[in-house]
């Protein structure tokens, strides 16, 4: 067996190599352990990639323009923990003009206007007309600009918003392997300046209740960044349009934050919408983006199941659902996920044991005076008894 050549012998053994691509070798003994620089501790973090996620609307651009607000002033964050120090924020806005919008929602919030920049546009001369254009700052084409301008500012916090305006036309958003090669350099430049960065995306038109998977574009987006929010109406006041809650998608290099509640107010003064924060609740992402249950809200799906069952003295069979099911033209897939939006129950009943669907409210009348009677269960019925079970074919869903 050939005995693997320490990576300074094999540069001394080749220096033909020495103008080559060669790998970066870092020996972990010889790594002094950092600590996570926290801006606001469990929330957000220097030198890490962030995203914001949420419907158009939602007051998703004037939550981060809050959030900037307090790191330009140091004042406490909405959950009452201690304010950080005083810092500079910069923004990248394709959405809002910043003149009409951002002057008047950075006023609302209390910012110091000092400490926060916008970078509206890149510039550029044509060598023979001398005519100047100017277009949006895009990924990852411009990130030496964008790096130099955060370390000219010393910035603390920027905001991209939203990304799917500065990726570059050659990057398709929906591609994990050219998204990641896109976010991969700013990711680079948030470790470099010790800036935290926070991207902003819309929601996509699935009707998941999966937050990790709601957000438009690649799934790469969330998979490079460390912490990632969702907003979403509070479920308390779903027909409030002003009133929602920030909640944690995913948290690499934390536990999950609580949720925290906030409502839109308008500001006269300064002709625009500002936050009021409420305070935690105890909602998970996945938990707001769950559809209604109520009767005026429930999809077609779920409302024909519900009923389904209301016709069957509120329980019936897995099997006899699932072919009614399709023959009313309803997947499995979709059958199952009206399921949960209905906060139907399942169990078995029945010798041989026979998997069962129960409405809510129904009694389980399960028995279980023969355990061994699983074995007599259909394979289906197995599947549904047992989703974790993926051998008969009904993986969970993902």
């Amino acid at each position: 067996m050939l005995t693997p050549e320490p990576a300074d012998s094999i540069r001394m053994l080749h220096p033909e190599r020495g103008h080559r691509r060669q790998p970066k070798i870092v020996r972990m003994s010889d790594v002094q352990r950092e600590s996570i620089r926290w801006i606001w501790n469990g929330y957000l973090a220097r030198g890490k990639l962030h995203t914001l996620e949420g419907d158009p609307g939602i007051g998703k651009s004037t939550v981060l323009i809050d959030w900037a607000a307090r790191i330009t002033t140091g004042k406490p964050w909405p959950d009452g923990q201690p304010g950080c120090e005083p810092g500079n924020v910069v923004i990248m806005s394709a959405e809002d003009g910043v003149a009409d919008s951002l002057r008047g929602r950075c006023d609302a919030a209390g910012a110091d206007l000092a400490r926060i920049v916008t970078m509206p546009g890149m510039t550029d001369t044509d060598p023979v007309t001398g005519e100047e254009t100017e277009d949006l700052p895009v990924l990852p084409d411009d990130i030496d600009h964008i790096r130099e301008t955060l370390l000219a500012e010393q910035a603390t916090l920027l905001v991209i918003d939203p990304l799917m305006n500065h990726l570059a036309s050659t990057i398709n958003s929906n591609n994990d392997q050219q998204v990641r090669r896109a976010l991969t350099p700013l990711v680079r430049a948030a470790e470099a300046t010790g800036t935290a960065v926070i991207i902003v995306r819309h929601h996509n038109k699935g009707d998941s209740d999966k937050a990790m998977y709601r957000g438009g574009g690649s799934i790469g987006i969330i998979g490079l960044a460390r912490l990632g929010y969702t907003v979403a109406r509070h479920p308390d006041d779903p027909a409030n349009p002003h009133r929602a809650v920030v909640a944690g998608i995913k948290a690499n290099i934390a536990p999950m934050p609580a949720s925290l509640a906030y409502h839109l107010v308008g500001d006269q003064t300064h002709e625009c919408a500002r936050i009021e924060w409420e305070g935690p609740v105890d909602y998970t992402a996945n938990d707001l983006l769950r559809a209604p249950t109520t009767p005026a809200s429930r999809d077609k799906t779920t409302q024909w199941l519900l009923d389904y069952l209301d016709d069957h003295d509120g329980h019936a069979p897995f099997e006899e659902i699932l072919d009614a099911a399709k023959t009313a033209g309803i997947s499995e897939r979709a059958l199952r996920r009206a399921r949960d939006r209905g906060k139907v129950t399942s169990g078995r009943s029945g010798f041989p044991a026979r998997a069962v669907w129960y409405a809510p409210g129904v009694t389980d009348t399960t028995t279980d005076d023969d355990p061994s009677s699983a074995t007599h269960l259909t394979l289906a019925e197995q599947a549904e008894l047992n989703p974790q079970n993926t051998q008969f074919g009904h993986p969970p869903d993902p």
